[in-house]
């Protein structure tokens, strides 16, 4: 072994601050299972004495240099004809826990930590069995440790459910604060709270939800193709309602059609009985609360592409007395030259379009007319859109 392998008190010191910084120590020691610290040293054999002596004394000299109050060294005898009998250590012991914090020079977190744990023990004890096992996590945040435990307890004291996260009433905690920490309140509330009010299916970047806090409102925007405009419309022909209130309230029309297009959605002609969505996208989620949708006629138009054909297949599965609106083969071949490119198609399996709209899906994908063909609706030639609405 060469002696840049043998161990060095620096080995040592790298060895003791990895298991420092996996938390390892401070959970040991903070629930009372402290054992002496055993490090097996690589030490020169006599063969090595022999043809490194020089280095073997350095080597030497480096362990001795080393505070017997904070290391004990464990010796062994390796020798030779050559270089005679000599001792070596070969086993590094720190036998209590002050030693070790003396050597790493984290008498301050140590302290911190035990009195995080004490305050924190006195107000919400249901955290400390966490606090011992990620004792780092607890001192990455020790700054703001004190105020994340009353946030816990805020919410632990007060129903959520008709409250946004903007309501928490905490001294210096606002939004932003719950933003930046809601990663290891997460892990908090999940040890605080019952599990009703906890639901596990969404991730804690989805704060809101996943602790029943009333989330923003989805809000879908409506405009009026039939003159007279729906009562419900009032004096506007064009209106944004928010979702949960639209599905307590039915339109009195008799057709929705839902476009994907702000431009097409707004330079619709007048259709009797009929209200236009602005579906905008994957957007259209937003409207399966709408429930009374499945009592009307209910027409999807979106881009003739892959995500076209996805969006509503997305929205069959809420409403799946859908139909769709100038989607299919004839439409895109009679408009070829407004072919364009779709940036990134999809090629998932769509369960739930008709023969005719899964055999343009599979020519789309297949790039059968061209690669990652898009025909957007607004490129369809407006005296085909009124024929295909008036007809």
């Amino acid at each position: 072994m060469p002696a840049s392998r043998w161990s060095t008190p620096a080995d040592l010191m790298t060895k003791l601050r990895r298991r420092w910084n996996s938390g390892e120590l401070l959970t040991a020691y903070a629930r009372q299972r402290w054992a002496p610290i055993v490090v097996p040293l690589r030490a020169p054999t006599a063969i090595e004495l022999a043809e490194n002596f020089g280095a073997a004394q350095d080597w030497l000299a480096a362990w001795q240099a080393i505070d017997p109050a904070l290391v004990r060294l464990e010796w062994k005898r390796v020798g030779g004809r050559l270089v005679g009998s000599n001792e070596v250590p070969h086993r590094a012991v720190i036998d209590g826990p002050d030693r070790v914090w003396t050597l790493l020079r984290v008498k301050r977190q140590v302290e911190t930590f035990l009195r995080l744990v004490d305050a924190t023990r006195s107000t919400a004890p249901a955290l400390v069995e966490w606090m011992l096992a990620e004792p780092m996590k607890v001192l990455d945040n020790e700054q703001s440790w004190i105020r994340l435990v009353e946030v816990v307890r805020w919410i632990d004291q007060h129903p959520t459910i008709d409250r946004y996260v903007r309501q928490i009433d905490v001294p210096g905690v606002d939004t932003k604060f719950i933003e930046q920490h809601r990663s290891i309140l997460a892990q908090l509330l999940d040890r605080q709270l019952t599990p009703e009010r906890v639901d596990p299916a969404q991730p804690p970047a989805r704060f809101a939800e996943r602790y029943l806090f009333r989330t923003k409102p989805a809000y879908v925007r409506l405009r009026a193709l039939a003159r007279p405009v729906p009562a419900a419309f009032g004096p506007f022909s064009e209106v944004t309602v928010r979702v949960d209130e639209l599905a307590d309230s039915p339109l009195d029309v008799a057709r929705v059609l839902v476009v994907e297009n702000e431009t097409t959605y707004l330079a619709l002609p007048s259709m009797p009985d009929t209200v236009a969505v602005f579906g905008g996208g994957y957007a259209v989620r937003a409207l399966a609360p709408l429930t009374w949708l499945h009592e009307r006629k209910l027409s999807y138009w979106g881009d003739i592409d892959t995500h076209g054909f996805a969006i509503l297949d997305r929205l069959r599965q809420v409403f799946p007395h859908t139909t769709s609106m100038l989607m299919d083969a004839e439409t895109l071949l009679r408009h070829r030259e407004h072919w364009g490119r779709e940036a990134t198609p999809v090629a998932a399996e769509l369960a739930h379009l008709t023969p005719a709209e899964s055999q343009v899906y599979r020519d789309l994908v297949a790039d059968r007319y061209a690669p990652a063909l898009r025909l957007e609706q607004e490129r369809i030639r407006f005296s085909v859109v009124e024929r295909s609405l008036t007809g």
